[in-house]
């Protein structure tokens, strides 16, 4: 049961922390980025130079160059956060010092209801799972709210998640943990594709079935995105297919390819190219 309640708070704790976090401040939630007309104005005045590099920008030749600018650095921010694991494994430091004892950790303390419970846990985050679900989200929001976007922002964020995974697995090809490994896998170890399929497909999906929603539905959903998400890192962790870092930088970068697709989608307006847009009506001429 110890392997299980672990997992269970990793679940709990981050996801009432994100939960709480969106309800209480929904503006900084990235997956809804909103322009105030007012600040806008405001920080025009003060930088003219700003305005001609966004009219520049804003073109009719490249009507989304700004947002996408914006999304790229976003992103950049994210594998930054990616390339200090790899740095972290690379020197044997900081959490890379913890890959090998809490994979030992798993092994030892494993038993035969935790690892039943962890593998049907961590296909929650496996493609038989997630395709299938962000088809069905897909259908049945699409026909909810009546827009086409859905399909699309969701075939970027699902199809996109694997192909960005599965390059940055060949680029580092890690060998897995060669302790006892309780579950199938493939690849190399780093990132995590089950942590990065489940940060960056849950967050897709919360963000689209949460628009048109209330706050507190949204706060729900962000928690759950988050929760579950975490939950399946630690599974592959104890399940002893994944190191540590492996499941930290998979989470970065699930996460930053989300931020990505959420922005240049507009966040819940879900359309492409809808900050710059709204950047483009409001920037004072």
């Amino acid at each position: 049961m110890l392997i299980v309640s672990i997992t269970l708070l990793t679940v709990i704790i981050p996801g009432v922390a994100a939960g709480l976090f969106a309800y209480r401040w929904p503006q900084a939630a990235p997956t809804a980025p909103k322009i105030s007309v007012p600040k806008v104005k405001q920080e025009a005045r003060r930088h003219p130079r700003l305005v001609a590099f966004s009219r520049s920008r804003l073109d009719s030749g490249s009507a989304t160059g700004l947002l996408l600018s914006a999304a790229i650095f976003v992103f950049v921010v994210g594998a930054a956060l990616v390339a200090i694991v790899l740095v972290m494994i690379h020197t044997n430091s900081g959490f890379a010092r913890l890959d090998r004892s809490v994979s030992l950790f798993g092994a030892h303390h494993a038993t035969a209801l935790s690892t039943d419970f962890l593998r049907f846990y961590t296909q929650l985050g496996g493609a038989l799972v997630i395709v299938p679900l962000g088809v069905i989200v897909a259908i049945a929001e699409t026909i909810r709210q009546r827009s086409a976007a859905v399909f699309a922002f969701l075939t970027l964020v699902v199809g996109g998640q694997f192909l960005v995974a599965n390059v940055v697995k060949a680029i580092v090809d890690r060998a897995r943990p060669n302790f006892d490994q309780l579950t199938g896998f493939s690849g190399s170890s780093f990132p995590s594709g089950h942590a990065v399929a489940a940060a960056a497909c849950l967050a897709a999906f919360a963000l689209v079935i949460g628009r048109r929603r209330s706050l507190r539905v949204r706060a729900i959903l962000a928690g759950l995105s988050v929760g579950l998400a975490t939950g399946i890192a630690c599974c592959r962790v104890m399940l002893g297919v994944h190191w540590l870092t492996d499941v930290l930088g998979g989470l970065a970068l699930g996460w930053a390819w989300f931020a990505l697709c959420s922005i240049a989608f507009g966040g819940y307006q879900l359309r492409f190219g809808a900050p710059a847009k709204t950047a483009e009506e409001t920037v004072p001429s």
